[in-house]
């Protein structure tokens, strides 16, 4: 296995103003995210033609963090205590809810409680979560995590933006979202021309804000430019937990039930209330591979009346039952469909 080593960065000139970053690397961690994050702070430097960020990777232990893909970094502190003025980055990956020990939990409540800026990179923001520093915030996540947070985290305003900056708590979705929310700060500490150039240096053409959503339009999504189609999904996918009758579906958008059939099997080869099943069951089995909830409530939030009904519909889409499911994935690893 390669170990990586942590890039030192040259001592800052005097007087000058830098930023440190704590990147805190949990188990399993998901490389690209953190490398889209660190890689943006080293090229800012060579722009600024000094050290204006410097960084320090952080994890339990204080030894070596292995990410998802099976490269160890070797760490340069464990979960001590660091500067006020530093920024916290939680690099989180597959199996999150296990990589979110006791320890970490304490060391982030208490960096929290002295006033230091917290974030974290995909599934990272499961972790800040869980230490209960997003209650009441604006936060994201990767969107195949967003139904099993909602579900676990009730008093977090959960967005599907690419990246979000409410306060001293920051989050993105994971993957290239950790360019975004890099240059937003690398522009209000130097200037939107810096962060320009330095989005040049990483051949990143189209920067995105926070009001960018992290997946693609229905319309791309499905391959379908059809106004009426598009309008029925977002509202198939916007009520999973109480589903709508294709009868009102069709009548919210102008048009017959018979139109809609025909308008489904045209584009989708399939009928409006056969897609809407594999929405409730893909969303259903995100739950059940995701978080610990009941095969019951799982049900339930995916708009099943009765748990046989839903484990009929689950055997014949998936050939496996919801008990047989979640006991080959184990229970609540969060994270486990994560980049």
């Amino acid at each position: 296995m390669q170990v990586a080593l942590a890039r030192r960065v040259p001592a800052p000139e005097a007087g000058s103003r830098q930023k440190r970053f704590v990147f805190l690397l949990l188990d399993r961690f998901t490389m690209l995210s953190f490398a889209c994050a660190i890689e943006p702070l080293r090229l800012a430097n060579r722009v600024l033609g000094r050290t204006a960020y410097t960084w320090v990777l952080a994890g339990e232990g204080g030894r070596e963090a292995v990410c998802s893909n099976g490269v160890a970094f070797r760490l340069d502190m464990g979960l001590e205590e660091i500067g006020r003025d530093d920024v916290v980055m939680v690099c989180g990956g597959i199996d999150v809810q296990q990589a979110t020990t006791r320890p970490i939990l304490n060391w982030l409540r208490r960096e929290a409680r002295r006033g230091v800026t917290i974030g974290g990179l995909c599934t990272g923001a499961y972790t800040v979560a869980k230490a209960g520093l997003l209650d009441g915030r604006k936060a994201t996540i990767h969107w195949e995590n967003q139904d099993s947070f909602v579900e676990e985290f009730e008093d977090v305003k959960l967005t599907k933006s690419v990246f979000v900056a409410d306060g001293n708590r920051l989050s993105t979705a994971g993957g290239t979202a950790s360019i975004d929310l890099m240059l937003k700060i690398i522009a209000e500490d130097h200037g939107e021309d810096v962060a320009n150039t330095t989005a040049d240096q990483l051949i990143y053409s189209s920067i995105r804000t926070d009001q960018d959503t992290q997946r693609l339009s229905i319309p791309t999504r499905i391959g379908v430019r059809h106004p009426k189609l598009s309008k029925v999904i977002q509202m198939m996918e916007a009520n999973v937990e109480t589903p709508m009758s294709p009868a009102i579906l069709a009548e919210d958008v102008g048009m017959s039930t018979r139109q809609l059939e025909r308008l489904f099997r045209r584009y989708l080869n399939r009928s409006p209330k056969r897609y809407y099943m594999e929405l409730r069951l893909q969303k259903a089995r995100n739950l059940l591979m995701q978080t610990d909830m009941s095969v019951i409530n799982v049900a339930l939030a995916c708009g099943f009346a009765s748990p046989s009904h839903f484990s009929k519909c689950y055997r014949a889409h998936y050939q496996t039952t919801p008990y047989r499911e979640r006991g080959a994935h184990g229970s609540g690893p969060l994270g486990r469909l994560s980049i």
